[in-house]
């Protein structure tokens, strides 16, 4: 028989249970405080986010894998953390050729001052092989949209003549050659492992003859991102990692390359990501990185100033309410750019 010293013993043991949970969720809403946050079993050591020195951001993405969601959506940010959708989130194009829809959509400013956009034609409904061309629009002012253009993979013939996938492509300007160096993940039915690819162009509408830019012997290679570090001279060629679902970069001096062999992982989120895009916060040297946790349907976000070192940046210091994207791309644009999309298109508040 139990006497009371034990029973009274046993009670001490739950109450100091108890205080301990008690504790430990105070002290978790104390280190969020300091920015340090329990995540997963870790402390994780979060950016503090960087004031834009001026304008704002525009945000190109589509938002789903039904036909009605291959679109082109636009938000947008005052700050390049919180993000607002245009249109309620209604499409800003619809396109009318090809496929008649689009994904990864990847946005620049051109150095004529006019707005491009290209992305992958293709409708996954048709299946993950099914497409084999690149999609681009033109604008003067971001909001009117013109100058839809098809590039067909299949039209530059040789290799390129069974083309199974031509996905996310993006552009960057080579002062080497005076045009825009296109690159995007190419499949073909002889070699169904994507690689990526590059060419030229001056006008997005037409490309040079397509050559290999980095490749790994038997792993998929797709969504590349390749931003200039001007402190050090190396480009950064981030893309997805396929082994583990991460974010990975290789390097080199040269835009076209060789770049490294080795594959340097740098995203931090815990889940699987894929398509991630850089942007600069206006007038620092912070650049931040988004990508799509595919399979949360939220996106993850990080800074680095180095693009080799990455801190995350808490959940509690960005947003994408209503937004709802996936791969997409983030461009500066000027306050006056940003009052004119408001004024056409609206922006939730």
């Amino acid at each position: 028989m139990k006497n009371k010293f034990d029973v009274m013993h046993k009670k001490q043991k739950i109450n100091l249970a108890i205080m301990t949970i008690n504790v430990v969720c105070i002290f978790d809403l104390q280190t969020d405080f300091k920015m340090l946050k329990y995540y997963r079993g870790e402390c994780m050591d979060y950016a503090k986010p960087v004031k834009s020195c001026f304008g704002k951001y525009l945000f190109c993405q589509f938002v789903g894998n039904e036909p009605e969601q291959e679109r082109i959506h636009f938000a947008v940010s005052k700050d390049g953390y919180n993000f607002k959708p245009l249109n309620n989130n209604e499409p800003i194009i619809i396109q009318t050729k090809g496929k008649k829809c689009v994904r990864d959509p990847y946005i620049l400013k051109g150095q004529d001052g006019c707005y491009y956009i290209i992305g992958t034609d293709m409708k996954c409904t048709e299946g993950w092989t099914s497409n084999h061309a690149l999609v681009t629009w033109k604008s003067a002012d971001l909001v009117n949209w013109t100058d839809e253009t098809i590039i067909d993979m299949r039209e530059i013939g040789g290799d390129f003549a069974d083309t199974t996938r031509a996905w996310a492509p993006q552009a960057i300007w080579d002062e080497n050659k005076g045009a825009y160096m296109v690159y995007w993940a190419n499949s073909t039915v002889q070699n169904d492992v994507a690689a990526m690819y590059y060419a030229y162009t001056d006008d997005f509408k037409s490309i040079t003859k397509p050559q290999l830019l980095y490749e790994r012997k038997g792993i998929q290679t797709i969504d590349g991102d390749i931003i200039f570090n001007k402190n050090n001279g190396y480009y950064y060629l981030y893309f997805k990692h396929d082994e583990d679902q991460t974010i990975a970069y290789v390097k080199s001096k040269s835009l076209t390359g060789p770049y490294e062999d080795k594959p340097v992982v740098v995203s931090l989120s815990k889940e699987g990501v894929e398509g991630s895009s850089m942007y600069q916060v206006t007038g620092t040297d912070s650049w931040i990185m988004i990508m799509d946790e595919y399979g949360t349907g939220r996106f993850f976000m990080q800074m680095t100033t180095d693009m080799e070192n990455f801190k995350a940046v808490s959940r509690d210091d960005y947003s994408f309410d209503g937004v709802r994207p996936r791969h997409g791309s983030v461009v500066a644009i000027t306050d006056e750019e940003y009052e004119r999309l408001v004024a056409a298109f609206g922006v939730a508040e």
